[in-house]
């Protein structure tokens, strides 16, 4: 099922791209819907997965990425951390949309650089 999915996307970056994107959705569903505290917690979970395969992948010795996007992309995996543990007890309208926002320019950002 998982090489269905590959099969779907011209590129790694266009797949990296998509998951972004899902996120930012997933995201804003639960900043539609700040009442429901299960949403919530699902969505700021799912995004920080995300996340946290981007910390464990720009982490690898074969990354190949420069160094200064790593380190960027590190930083912002931390502040995503930080914004979930904030999220998880204190989910509010401004938290989701700085997420959200994050996912989108990177989505984006690879779409871009993509052409």
């Amino acid at each position: 099922m998982a090489d269905e999915q590959k099969d779907q996307f011209a590129d790694k970056r266009e797949m990296d791209a998509a998951a972004f994107s899902q996120a930012a959705y997933v995201l804003d569903q639960a900043r539609q819907n700040l009442g429901d505290a299960d949403l919530c917690e699902r969505a700021l979970k799912y995004n920080q997965l995300l996340w946290s395969i981007i910390q464990a992948d720009v982490a690898k010795e074969d990354n190949d990425l420069p160094e200064e996007l790593k380190a960027n992309l590190m930083s912002l995996s931390i502040f995503v951390d930080k914004q979930t543990s904030k999220g998880l007890s204190d989910p509010t309208e401004e938290l989701f949309d700085s997420l959200i926002g994050i996912n989108l320019n990177i989505s984006e950002g690879l779409l871009e650089s993509d052409t």
